[in-house]
């Protein structure tokens, strides 16, 4: 037994039902391997062109199916659980906790309300945490004086919010979510209490109403512009492409005059707008997180970076101390890079219809990339350790005393002169000739630069840590709507397709830094656009085939049929089974199926097309921001969980051709299975009707949505008579 002051901070346990899941996994080898001798021993001869041409397609779909479950399976192969000690923490180190930067991103005031950027500051302000070594900076990329004076709002509320919640131990902090929460009677329903729940209520919903009244008139009066300095910057703003570096330190937290109203010290609150210049790239969310990384190492330089989404709010206020059990922990704790916590949604629908809570991969797949070696960095609710973002590798690094690495700023440089000083540091061609964005601080060049950060920072040899505590530590929004969903999921498949063909492949930029079952589980995402030939293939071909009386599958009373049966079905009941282990619901389960074939035929599509002309120089690189307003008539569509189309779109034209060709598929086989002469299991095309079936299931919203609705989210008719037009035409094609 070691002693007491060096207990670990943190443990880890590997998960239960190993063998379990050892012993069904061979039985879907053998089944799988089955399939192949299947395909292999019966190939058509070369007299029947047309079937041996579609036979050999889905063979190929059947082996690009294995090969991307293998991959998969490495993720599932070894998930581990996180636990953390914050009474060892405290009892050990309360007096000398590091300081901790905490940056916040947004970009548009429209699609981004400064009403819910408030909220998410709010409550990182009011973390479990010592507040003079907390600092907390906005990156304003909309350049919004609007957003700005939401946070001149917060920091007069923040001195009242911030003891209330230390008195009341609140959760969450975020004022928004937490009032909404509260039941009729308040903190026990004690008249004293209910009074001060009730004032510091009305307090937010006034402020609320200022930030909302203001955005809604789109400028800021003369008399709130008058009551502080920073309002005065933007009399020189051409446009929010085009301005000055607006930087505002609203509240210094090395100010003795910088306190709450109970006398008790605030955080430092920053306020930053980077230089934009139209010939200058600002390279989207990278750009602005490496110059708040910049700045804040001017201004407190904490050896712990925390970042987060705007729409992303504290939920948990022990979030921060958990993480200092991993990095204070005395024996592991020094080489890990950062901690990362779930990306959870607070406005998930009942049975979570467009399948946006990523359950499986925050339950189930990140635990095991971080059995495989550690997780990757997601963007948000992430620690980072300062000088992993630095461009250090891990075995350069110095072994920085956190206990004792605090504030970097000298005491006598006041704030008006810190702004100054500090403000080139954030302009657009500082970083001319440097290795920002190659080596140092978050990768440029890449859609999903958080991806591509934390694989370069751990090939450096750095660790990761997933952490998923009881409590969530972020909640956030998701996208309410189909499309939104599917454009969202293309710009995160298209930024992981683009990670796979450059140099910082996992396969080759991880071979001899990383473990090989890390690079694998890099490649599982990595590889998703590729998932759509093989998926648009089986979607299609298997029906199309049955119009024209091409049998691909071996009759229901052949044993070679009992592989296909098992591997389809054990799969589907797997993923039912992990689902429901996630505490999800059976509704849900067949909800995450219909959009992992919509994904597939239409995001993972678009993604991998866009990127290849991309590379051929025909268009250029995005950042397609999720507005986080929502129409009323949409937002109650999406609580009753009915689809949202409503709008034109190449994707859910494809969906609706597919959905088109299923049916007459469909149709087309129980045709034959009816009026032929051989009984349903002694029919050649009985499993190529029942996927057809299965695909007509799973399409049933879309059938709705094109002839029984009538609300404002139907089927666009335009999209109807297009999907029409290619059906017909590939139908003509399959038949004659």
């Amino acid at each position: 037994m070691r002693k007491n002051d060096y207990l670990p901070l943190f443990e880890t346990k590997l998960a239960k039902g190993r063998t379990l899941f050892l012993l069904f996994v061979t039985t879907i080898f053998f089944g799988i391997f089955s399939i192949v001798v299947y395909r292999t021993s019966y190939i058509p001869s070369k007299e029947e062109g047309s079937r041996r041409f579609a036979w050999i397609g889905l063979f190929l779909a059947e082996l690009w199916f294995s090969l991307y479950w293998f991959i998969t399976l490495v993720i599932r192969w070894n998930p581990v659980y996180r636990y953390t000690f914050k009474d060892r923490l405290s009892l050990r180190y309360e007096e000398v906790l590091p300081s901790v930067d905490i940056f916040v991103c947004t970009a548009d005031p429209t699609a981004e309300p400064p009403s819910m950027v408030v909220n998410t500051v709010l409550s990182v302000m009011a973390y479990d945490y010592p507040p003079e070594k907390l600092s907390v900076y906005l990156s304003d990329d909309g350049c919004s004086d609007l957003t700005f004076y939401a946070m001149f709002e917060a920091l007069r509320f923040s001195k009242e919010w911030l003891p209330f919640c230390r008195k009341f131990g609140v959760e969450p902090r975020s004022p928004e979510a937490y009032f909404q929460r509260a039941n009729s009677q308040p903190l026990g329903g004690d008249a004293a209490k209910a009074n001060e729940w009730t004032s510091i209520k009305k307090l937010y919903e006034d402020m609320k109403t200022r930030i909302e009244s203001t955005n809604k008139a789109g400028q800021i009066s003369e008399e709130i512009r008058k009551q502080h300095k920073g309002f005065r910057e933007w009399d020189s703003v051409s446009s929010r492409r085009d301005h000055q570096t607006i930087l505002q330190i609203l509240i210094d937290g090395r100010d003795p005059k910088a306190v709450d109203s109970e006398g008790k010290p605030l955080p430092t609150l920053v306020y930053l707008a980077r230089e934009k210049k139209p010939h200058f790239h600002h390279n989207f969310k990278a750009g602005a997180m490496n110059a708040l990384i910049r700045v804040s190492s001017r201004i407190s330089n904490s050896p712990i970076i925390l970042n987060v989404d705007c729409d992303m709010y504290s939920n948990n206020s022990e979030a921060v101390r958990d993480a200092m059990c991993f990095f204070l922990d005395e024996e592991n704790g020094h080489e890990i890079a950062f901690v990362q916590f779930p990306q959870k949604f607070e406005n998930i629908s009942k049975n979570d219809i467009y399948g946006s809570s990523l359950r499986v991969i925050m339950e189930v797949e990140l635990r095991g990339i971080d059995g495989n070696g550690g997780p990757c960095y997601i963007g948000t609710g992430c620690f980072h350790r300062r000088e992993s973002l630095s461009g250090k590798k891990c075995i350069e690094a110095t072994k920085v005393d956190l206990k004792n690495k605090n504030r970097y700023r000298k005491t006598e440089e006041n704030a008006d002169v810190l702004e100054e000083t500090s403000k080139a540091l954030a302009s657009c061609d500082y970083e001319e000739n440097t290795h920002w964005g190659k080596e140092m601080g978050l990768m440029y060049g890449c859609v999903v630069e958080d991806i591509l950060t934390g694989l370069v920072i751990q090939c450096r040899g750095w660790r990761s840590v997933y952490f998923c505590p009881e409590r969530k530590g972020f909640l956030g929004a998701a996208p309410t709507t189909l499309l939104q969903t599917l454009v969202q999921q293309k710009r995160w498949t298209k930024g992981d397709f683009q990670i796979f063909l450059s140099r910082y492949c996992p396969l080759w930029h991880g071979y001899n830094k990383i473990p090989l079952r890390l690079q694998l589980s890099y490649l599982a995402y990595s590889l998703w656009p590729v998932n759509c030939f093989a998926s648009l293939y089986y979607a299609i071909v298997p029906s199309l085939c049955l119009l024209q009386g091409i049998s691909l599958f071996p009759q229901m009373s052949n044993l070679w049929a009992v592989p296909f049966f098992y591997v389809f079905v054990g799969n589907r009941v797997y993923s039912l089974v992990e689902l429901l282990s996630c505490g999800g619901t059976l509704q849900e389960w067949l909800n995450d199926q219909r959009m992992w074939l919509f994904k597939r035929t239409t995001s993972y599509f678009f993604a991998f097309f866009d990127y290849i002309l991309k590379l051929l120089g025909f268009t250029e690189s995005a950042f397609t921001l999720t507005s986080k307003v929502v129409d009323d008539d949409v937002y109650k569509r999406y609580e009753q969980e009915i689809i949202e189309f409503g709008t034109t779109s190449p994707m859910f034209t494809i969906l609706t051709t597919v959905a088109f060709l299923n049916v007459f598929g469909f149709c087309w086989g129980v045709k034959r299975l009816i009026l032929g002469e051989q009984s349903l299991v002694l029919n050649p095309f009985a499993l190529q009707a029942i996927l057809s079936g299965l695909l007509v299931f799973i399409n049933l919203p879309i059938y709705q949505a094109i002839f029984l609705r009538k609300d404002k989210g139907r089927m666009p008719a335009s999209v109807t008579y297009q999907s029409i037009m290619f059906t017909l035409a590939a139908c003509s094609v399959a038949l004659y």
